[in-house]
């Protein structure tokens, strides 16, 4: 892991609006957005590539927010990647995820999608599961009847706090993954926030 290229292309999750600005599925947004502040980029909105992109040269990278509703990311990812010839390998797609209490982040390679139909049409397009994800704890609401109002609705109070601080650290290891250097920004974000509680559950 530790040998793998650095992404050429950042892409957050999230829905297009100011309906949704605030809602648990934008965390992908709220990072992006943050990355993007902290790095000095300016996001343009770009028709060809259907979302909001900024393109960080001297780093090499691509910054990506879709325009297209979270169920049609795949369409603005697969664009740009096609463009400029990005392979997989070299995509980071940052998400929010309901099997993670708030406070919480994985960052990993490939694997299964989780149910997440943003990721479900990346992976459409880009016709490969073997993508980055950064995984943002939001929680989950404790019945699956009651996830689509639950992604869509602002975090409590007592959950908004951790989220950003999951946002922050995460930030806080950008460096080591600009590098390529996978393993260490793992080891330091797999891990539990101190501020969780032992029997926290998220829910």
């Amino acid at each position: 892991m530790a040998t793998a290229p650095a992404p050429r292309l950042l892409v957050g999750l999230g829905n297009p609006g100011g309906e949704y600005s605030e809602t648990r599925h934008n965390a992908g947004f709220w990072f992006c957005e943050s990355l993007g502040r902290s790095l000095g980029a300016r996001f343009a909105f770009e028709s060809r590539f259907h979302g909001f992109a900024a393109h960080l040269r001297d780093a090499g990278l691509w910054l990506l927010m879709p325009q297209t509703y979270m169920n049609r990311s795949g369409q603005a990812i697969g664009a740009l990647a096609r463009f400029y010839r990005i392979p997989p390998g070299e995509i980071l797609i940052v998400h929010d995820e309901l099997d993670l209490p708030p406070g919480q982040l994985r960052l990993k390679s490939g694997g299964g999608l989780g149910g997440h139909n943003g990721l479900k049409d990346a992976c459409a397009h880009l016709g490969s599961q073997d993508f980055w994800r950064l995984r943002i704890g939001i929680g989950h609401p404790g019945d699956r009847n009651e996830v689509v109002n639950y992604v869509l609705k602002p975090p409590r109070r007592e959950e908004r706090p951790l989220i950003d601080e999951a946002i922050d650290r995460a930030l806080a290891n950008w460096p080591s993954i600009a590098r390529g250097d996978w393993e260490k920004a793992a080891q330091r974000l797999n891990v539990r926030s101190p501020r969780l509680e032992p029997d926290r559950q998220g829910g």
